[in-house]
């Protein structure tokens, strides 16, 4: 199976890999608190483990909804966290002109979901040499992640991770089909699952999204048996606080007994 390379470890191999962190930027507080403990159980659970927050959600359901601090002081937080702890980010951008910059801070960039299928998005993101993370659009099959995943590679980059994250099906609703693991690896490019989003609710609060995050352990066993390397969370100290995605978001203090039960989990599958 297909690895990428990312400092001292391999997304993809034979080792359990996390993203996780808050959904959006809120202060550099809670960064922190997020980042140590994370930080912390995964050193002991023996986990490879990558920080994520956004600097800005682009696509919030209401104009006046929190969208975070923006590029500049975002990526200056998000240096700041990458220095103090000695991690590794991954964080989204929203615009072809922002990949260099963003590129300077992150070690992948990730393609928000919603803007998967944009050459314009895919073709700068590849031409700054980082991994590129593409999130599967609710609206595509896995099928089609193959010719997003080429655009990236035509431009000189194969360092591409792919991430499910659920399909639209019906009104505010999302269902994952765990094929699309294997469909997608089976292309050559390792898989990330994101459990938190696949449990989101699109529009269900009318002006904001809402979620079940109480499925969020379900969903993440499942992928890990059908073959998922990578995993995805949010999460916050509070999340019914959170100033976006709340619903959706683990806590962090379940962290830890979920992490470790997903652990245990993987070196039981990992060679099937």
């Amino acid at each position: 199976m297909k690895t990428v390379q990312l400092n001292n470890f391999e997304i993809g191999g034979s080792k359990l890999t996390i993203f996780a962190g808050p959904c959006v930027i809120e202060n550099m507080d809670m960064l922190r608190t997020c980042a140590a403990k994370l930080k912390e159980i995964c050193l002991e659970l023996d986990i490879n483990y990558i920080f994520k927050a956004s600097f800005d959600k682009a696509n919030r359901s209401s104009i006046t909804s929190y969208r975070g601090p923006g590029l500049k002081d975002g990526l200056k937080m998000l240096e700041e966290i990458k220095k103090e702890f000695d991690l590794p980010v991954v964080t989204d951008f929203h615009e072809p002109n922002q990949a260099q910059e963003v590129a300077r801070v992150a070690d992948v960039l990730q393609i928000p979901a919603f803007l998967c299928r944009q050459t314009d998005m895919l073709t700068s993101a590849a031409k700054t040499g980082k991994i590129v993370n593409i999130k599967k659009g609710q609206f595509l099959s896995p099928y089609q992640m193959e010719s997003l995943a080429k655009k990236v590679l035509d431009s000189g980059n194969d360092k591409i991770l792919v991430t499910e994250r659920g399909t639209s099906f019906g009104y505010n609703n999302l269902v994952v089909d765990m094929r699309a693991i294997q469909i997608i690896q089976e292309m050559g490019y390792p898989v990330v699952f994101d459990a938190t989003h696949s449990v989101q609710l699109p529009g269900g609060r009318g002006e904001s999204s809402g979620g079940e995050r109480k499925f969020v352990p379900l969903l993440a066993r499942s992928a890990v048996a059908a073959g998922a390397r990578a995993l995805f969370f949010e999460i916050h100290p509070c999340p019914d606080c959170a100033k976006c995605d709340g619903d959706n978001m683990i806590a962090l203090s379940d962290a830890y007994g979920l992490f470790k039960s997903l652990k245990e989990l993987f070196e039981l599958t990992k060679n099937l």
